[in-house]
């Protein structure tokens, strides 16, 4: 029987809302709303000092249903360079690791390989860089490291591309191994107008239907809005 599996993709814009205030309470019950199997978060850790989660592990432990996926990274920290993973726990974490990936800015990859209801799914998040060249660079080696796991497991990648343009060279690359899904507007959460966040695929996952989270919490939890999909692993 196939198997359906929803995904998320979420910038959290380090809990700080469109009200300037930092409220990861708010940010969970955004989660809640969307009730994703798998999130792919940015901007989950603070920027600066200790780079703690923005998230806290009791709040996530004692307010949700979801587990982090283990990074190995700093100790306070939930993400790698601001990238996490949550998950349904009743999904199992078979493999973890995070990637380097050319860049201008920090940036990096998360990734992991996760057991839901008999199948196994291949998860990337990311959050590219600001600069159209470096984003180029980071989805051809994203795009490249993806194929290499598509042919071990079905393949998802999500996260905020910064990229406004449809026909951009970013998405070219990605377009070459994945299929790019359009869910809509998702910043500024207020006003949304920039497509910037979105997920893709691999051809062994069918996509059901996909679209931008909007909700009276959403619109001020963060300065985006949360995509999600739907997908039937065969």
């Amino acid at each position: 029987m196939a198997q359906r599996i929803k995904v998320a993709s979420y910038n959290i814009h380090k809990g700080i809302g469109t009200d300037r205030q930092r409220d990861p309470a708010r940010i969970l019950k955004v989660l809640a709303e969307v009730d994703a199997d798998i999130v792919c978060l940015q901007e989950a850790d603070l920027r600066f000092g200790k780079r703690t989660s923005v998230l806290p592990p009791f709040m996530i432990a004692s307010h949700t249903d979801y587990v982090p996926v283990p990074l190995d990274v700093q100790h306070d920290s939930m993400g790698w360079h601001g990238n996490a993973i949550l998950v349904k726990r009743h999904i199992s974490i078979d493999a973890h690791d995070i990637i380097h990936i050319p860049c201008l800015e920090p940036r990096g990859v998360v990734t992991a390989t996760l057991g839901i209801g008999g199948a196994s799914v291949s998860v990337f998040g990311m959050h590219l860089d600001l600069s159209g060249l470096w984003r180029v660079r980071q989805a051809r080696a994203i795009a490249a490291l993806g194929e290499a796991a598509r042919q071990q497991h079905p393949t998802v990648l999500m996260g905020d591309i910064n990229e406004w343009r449809a026909n951009a060279g970013c998405f070219r690359e990605f377009g070459k191994h994945f299929t790019v899904l359009d869910p809509g507007p998702s910043f500024h959460s207020q006003r949304p107008i920039g497509r910037l966040d979105r997920i893709m695929h691999c051809d062994r996952l069918e996509m059901r239907s996909c679209g931008v989270h909007r909700s009276a919490l959403s619109a001020t939890a963060s300065d985006h809005l949360p995509v999600w999909a739907e997908f039937t692993v065969g």
